[in-house]
């Protein structure tokens, strides 16, 4: 009796079958290898052993492994938020319940990052991050490719130009001159000989091709267009409106607020500033009212642009003089 197959493994045996038939090797060759195949263990399944050796600090200061573990867990979640981005991108069906739930799953991930900046607002030591952090020139947060990629998804190229230059283009002109314009890279460019720094000069080499390539894939197709070319019906759907514009408010707003609180802390001076180890003027690049990016702009009254993220930033200015 014990030798009798039960009425659903054998039907699980059936669609194995139909699976590997076409496979080059039949099923018994893969219940072999499954056979032999060692118990999967939580440590071996997410590579722990080399995720934790992955902190490796340039001095002895304690608090750097802060700083670099912080850091390597927010490109973790800028992973996730490519991963629902690219998705959306794909979507064929054009449905604003599929829309809502991957940009509800980006929100909560841009919230868990910005709830948790409190880490690197209060959770080192001032000191000894001035210190280290000249070990780190002319490496910058400013070279996250993945941030860039998220604004590359999200919206025209032509949406990203420093906003004094955005008139001036639109999505009819090639993608190679919009880019030279874009908003963060006057960010490490110097304002008066028009120098690039070294820290842009290395991102661009190590990244433009990349930039480029998925900009050119997506010219049509940003989260910006799909969404533009919904059904009037699912375009008016409420849920998927408070959700884009919940996006852009914690890319463009929320995110870039709370550098603005770290840098206050440990690079603000009374008298003058420490400049920013690209070499970034961050009083003029961080700030979303300088800047005015919107990924939706349509959604937007013009009186919202017009005060995107102005109260917090004059306020702190005006604590700071």
């Amino acid at each position: 009796m014990n030798d009798i197959i039960k009425p659903e493994i054998a039907e699980k045996i059936k669609q194995l079958e139909k699976k590997f038939q076409n496979s080059g090797q039949d099923l018994g060759s893969y219940l072999d290898g499954l056979l032999h195949d060692r118990y999967l263990t939580y440590w071996d399944y997410i590579h722990l052993d080399t995720l934790l050796s992955l902190q490796i600090p340039k001095t002895h200061f304690p608090d750097e492994e802060i700083f670099i573990t912080y850091h390597q867990i927010t490109e973790l979640y800028f992973k996730l938020i490519i991963h629902e981005l690219k998705q959306i991108v794909d979507d064929k069906l054009q449905t604003a319940e599929f829309f809502t739930t991957k940009i509800h799953r980006i929100n909560r991930y841009f919230k868990v990052l910005i709830n948790s900046f409190d880490v690197m607002i209060k959770g080192m030591d001032k000191e000894q991050f001035l210190k280290y952090r000249m070990s780190l020139l002319p490496a910058s947060g400013f070279q996250s490719v993945q941030f860039r990629l998220i604004e590359i998804y999200s919206t025209p190229l032509a949406n990203l130009v420093n906003t004094k230059e955005r008139e001036l283009f639109s999505e009819n002109k090639s993608l190679e001159d919009i880019f030279e314009h874009l908003y963060w890279k006057s960010g490490a460019t110097d304002k008066e000989t028009g120098e690039k720094t070294l820290t842009l000069k290395q991102f661009e080499y190590r990244y433009t091709p990349r930039m480029m390539r998925i900009a050119h894939q997506v010219k049509s197709s940003t989260i910006y267009h799909k969404y533009l070319e919904l059904p009037e019906k699912e375009q008016n759907n409420v849920h998927l409106i408070e959700a884009l514009r919940t996006f852009d408010t914690n890319v463009n707003i929320n995110w870039l607020l709370m550098h603005m609180g770290a840098a206050f802390r440990y690079l603000n001076k009374e008298k003058g500033e420490v400049l920013a180890t690209g070499g970034t003027n961050w009083k003029k690049f961080l700030p979303p009212s300088f800047q005015k990016i919107q990924f939706f702009p349509t959604l937007w009254s013009v009186e919202e642009k017009e005060n995107w993220g102005q109260q917090w930033v004059t306020h702190q200015f005006n604590t700071t003089k």
